[in-house]
């Protein structure tokens, strides 16, 4: 019987089965309720995580109503789930204020703690996630709690400035293309990557590639950011012995599925900042001049490819619908995204300037 198993190997068997089956199947005996409700074996994430990279929020419903269910295992489904689902359709449960932190810590960009201000952390969740929700579906810009969306460019000279400009009409492409013109690049095409993508949100670089006649021109935090130094195409994997102790995955914020391995290389076809395998900068293209980098909120219709346009990249990232609701980035969040830059930034400027 598989009562008589030892309990790790229960635990194995219960990660294989649906959320349907793992209930069903702890309420057969007492030995089995006790291996479901442990939060060590923790039984429950493996099935959590399947269903919610499924797009499957059936069973994950009135999950909190079970109570083998241990109520750290909920806090996957707030650092991940849907947005409307967790808002308008889920039972939450009462967890811990811990817990409540570590979804917030786990499901946005550190700079947007701010908002906590003096309330509990589970109300600062709740309210950040619904302006966010509220932000990436309307079709008109809703400044009522950000007036101002800040910005960070990489100059080509190793220093970097923290820039706002207003939320109601900000644009990225138009702000980039005023760069452009002060930078005498303006005559280039402006390339776009995805960097990673969270659960609302993806940061994405706007910038300059060109073969340069000199290296005065190269930026070379901008190659540093997109393409780590020491992470090759062909060292894609965190688990094997190739991939550089210096990195580890991100965890603070979680990155979404499609980017799971974060800064390593995630499988799937959206992970695109390697556009090419060989280990020239973009077949032999280099990044000249500043890169923008911005948080860009995951609007409806965000995931249909642009007509024309090579999917999730250049236009096709700030063109087309869902794609004209921006939040803030600040230094904080690009520390926690590529905090390999921190030593490599030679100074950080608050506001347009050299900083001196």
């Amino acid at each position: 019987m598989i009562e008589s198993l030892p309990v790790e190997l229960i635990a194995k068997i219960f990660g294989e089965l649906d959320i349907p089956s793992v209930i069903r199947t702890s309420q057969l005996s007492r030995i089995l309720q006790v291996v479901a409700s442990d939060p060590v074996l923790n039984v429950w994430r493996l099935p959590i995580l399947r269903h919610l990279q499924s797009n499957d929020y059936e069973s994950l419903k009135n999950l909190s109503v079970h109570m083998s269910v241990p109520r750290s295992s909920f806090i996957p489904i707030l650092a991940l789930g849907r947005a409307s689902f967790i808002l308008f359709e889920a039972t939450l449960p009462n967890l811990r204020e811990d817990d409540w932190r570590d979804a917030f810590r786990m499901r946005f960009l550190p700079s947007w703690s701010r908002w906590k201000r003096e309330s509990t952390w589970k109300a600062a969740f709740l309210r950040v996630l619904h302006q966010t929700w509220h932000r990436s579906h309307v079709y008109t810009s809703c400044t009522a709690n950000e007036a101002w969306t800040k910005y960070i460019v990489l100059n080509r000279n190793g220093s970097a400035n923290l820039l706002e400009a207003s939320s109601r009409n900000f644009d990225p492409m138009i702000i980039f293309h005023d760069m452009r013109v002060q930078q005498n690049t303006h005559n280039l095409r402006m390339r776009a990557r995805l960097v990673v993508q969270l659960a609302d949100v993806r940061v994405i670089a706007l910038g300059t590639l060109t073969r340069p006649r000199s290296a005065f021109t190269l930026n070379p935090n901008a190659k540093h950011f997109l393409n780590p130094p020491g992470i090759e195409p062909e060292n894609l994997d965190p688990f094997t012995s190739l991939a550089p102790s210096a990195y580890s995955r991100m965890r603070y914020p979680l990155p979404a599925d499609t980017h799971a391995n974060y800064p390593f290389f995630t499988p799937g076809a959206e992970d695109k900042r390697w556009i090419t395998p060989d280990e020239s900068e973009e077949s032999g293209l280099q990044w000249i001049g500043g890169l923008m980098i911005v948080a860009q909120l995951l609007g409806q219709g965000i995931h249909e490819a642009g007509y024309g346009r090579p999917p999730l990249q250049d236009d096709d990232l700030v063109l087309g619908p869902g794609r004209q609701h921006y939040a803030s980035l600040s230094w904080d969040d690009l520390w926690a995204i590529a905090p390999w830059l921190e030593d490599q930034i030679t100074r950080q400027v608050d506001g347009p300037g050299l900083g001196i």
